[in-house]
């Protein structure tokens, strides 16, 4: 068909039989195609596709009647043959025209499409029906992430006259549609990024499983406005993340920090885990290639399933490796996920060096060893020595501080009862800044029954506060050393009594 437009062209070949369909639909040419005889050849047999081979009509055998046009792909399924209804699928396009309700166009409207509905022809005698089956055409777009861009549009209107002599001719109408950039997913891998795995693992026939826990999640953000929004038009609108599902074309398993060595080491999947979930993989020294259009919870389960095995893995200290997945060619692809797998590798320590290593032990750290427990011992970390030093150091510094603390309360009570004694020898001084002494030289001449009177006076008071006279001698000799010092002291006690004269003028009442 020389039209100068696209089409898609599928040949099913069931010998005898040879069906032709064209942009999904069967095909049946006009002209009788005659067939020739291949005849024998030096040429091997061979297929060819945009050329016809002709040996019979002409003198000299070739090819002739060669496609003249552009080919965009080409695939060749030897073996299996697809079904009409396959071949339509595949050639359905996503977008294209389509009328909202079929059932109101009424009995007057014939309309068509072509297999891609990217044309629709409308026929009917009323040109108010015409109109209203236009306001029903629609366009539509099936893909979940549809390619922005504009889409042009053609209207063309014919009009049929019956016995007139002039037609009118309607101008066509150019439009288009304009179809705006779709919110990009983000897909996530998530999973643990490093573990630790011992030697024997590696060995085993079943490997290190790599990616046990990964999860893959696809978000886009969604924008939501508020109800200020709505009212006014100005309120901020926000953003929500919301998970979708869709297909993922490939993840790629790359290895870091060189290529697997074949004779020691692999990647390994079982197929049959891929073919329950249609999908197809590659194997090669830098890693694991699995495609083909799945869900994302197919390649998940897939990947769980993913193996990494060592026959000598007592030189390898540890393997890193990257996960990337992608979806529509590599249109949208998610974050590198890096794992990085640890071999544990066990020391065996001979009986001399491990009771060295019990005797070089910090003398505050008390070691216990148990024969039939040496591995145990073997391995047991550092950390808990370096627990005991903490805890010793702690109890030294609270000790320091308990006794810092006993020592400032002991000095504080000591300054405490200086400063009391020292109040009270204040309160017990006398104070005989006012007081005047006067003696009056007139009681010098008086009697001697006056003086014997005071003399009498002073000795009651001195024996009331002396404590030296003694209750063994008798009352003979107690009178008579009371008269002798009452004689001598007579003098003394006047005199005395005159010196400590109090002046009560000076004395305020």
């Amino acid at each position: 068909i020389c039209d100068k437009e696209w089409h898609y062209y599928v040949i099913n070949v069931e010998f005898p039989v040879v069906t032709l369909y064209m942009d999904g639909a069967t095909y049946e040419p006009y002209l009788v195609t005659n067939d020739w005889p291949i005849h024998p050849s030096h040429i091997a047999m061979q297929l060819t596709v945009g050329a016809c081979w002709q040996g019979g009509e002409v003198a000299k055998p070739r090819f002739a009647q060669f496609f003249h046009g552009s080919l965009a792909s080409l695939t060749i399924r030897p073996g299996k043959m697809e079904s009409q209804k396959v071949i339509s699928c595949l050639q359905a396009c996503k977008e294209g025209l389509d009328i909202n309700s079929l059932e109101s166009l009424g009995q007057g409207i014939k309309y068509h499409f072509n297999p891609s509905q990217s044309v629709l022809v409308m026929e009917g005698d009323d040109i108010g029906n015409i109109n209203r089956a236009l306001r029903k055409v629609s366009y539509i777009n099936s893909r979940q992430f549809p390619t922005a861009g504009v889409r042009r549009l053609r209207l063309s209107s014919k009009v049929q006259c019956f016995g007139e002599d002039v037609c009118i001719s309607i101008p066509d109408v150019d439009a288009y549609i304009m179809v705006l950039q779709a919110i990009e997913p983000q897909i996530t891998l998530q999973g643990t990024e490093r573990f630790w795995r011992p030697a024997a693992q590696f060995e085993s026939a079943r490997g290190v499983t790599l990616f046990p826990d990964i999860k893959i999640v696809s978000s886009f953000a969604k924008t939501e406005a508020s109800g200020e929004t709505r009212a006014t038009g100005t309120a901020p609108k926000s953003s929500v993340l919301e998970e979708m599902l869709h297909n993922l074309d490939f993840c790629d398993i790359l290895v870091l920090g060189g290529d697997l060595d074949p004779r020691q080491e692999c990647l390994e999947l079982n197929h049959s885990e891929l073919h329950q979930r249609h999908l197809d993989a590659t194997n090669s020294t830098a890693g694991y290639s699995i495609y083909g259009v799945g869900s994302m919870s197919r390649y998940e389960q897939v990947l769980h399933h993913l193996r990494y095995r060592n026959w000598h893995p007592t030189s390898l200290e540890t393997r890193r490796f990257r996960i990337k997945c992608s979806e529509l060619n590599g249109r949208y692809t998610s974050n590198e996920f890096n794992l990085e797998v640890s071999v544990l590798h066990e020391v065996r320590v001979s009986e001399k060096e491990h009771v060295n290593h019990l005797i070089v032990q910090p003398p505050f750290l008390q070691s216990v060893h148990h024969p039939e427990s040496r591995t145990s011992i073997q391995r047991s970390s550092v950390v808990p020595s370096i627990a005991t030093v903490v805890i010793i150091i702690s109890v030294c510094m609270l000790v320091f501080v308990v006794a810092m603390g006993v020592y400032r309360v002991r000095i504080a009570h000591q300054h405490f009862l200086q400063e009391t004694e020292a109040a009270k020898e204040a309160e017990m001084d006398w104070d005989d800044s006012a007081l005047t002494i006067t003696v009056n030289p007139m009681e010098k001449h008086e009697g001697p029954g006056h003086g014997e009177d005071e003399t009498e006076g002073e000795e009651e008071e001195e024996a009331e506060e002396g404590v030296s006279s003694s209750s063994s001698g008798s009352d003979d000799s107690e009178e008579e050393e009371e008269e002798g010092t009452g004689r001598g002291r007579h003098g003394q006690s006047v005199t005395r009594q005159a010196q400590l004269e109090w002046d009560d003028s000076t004395l305020p009442y």
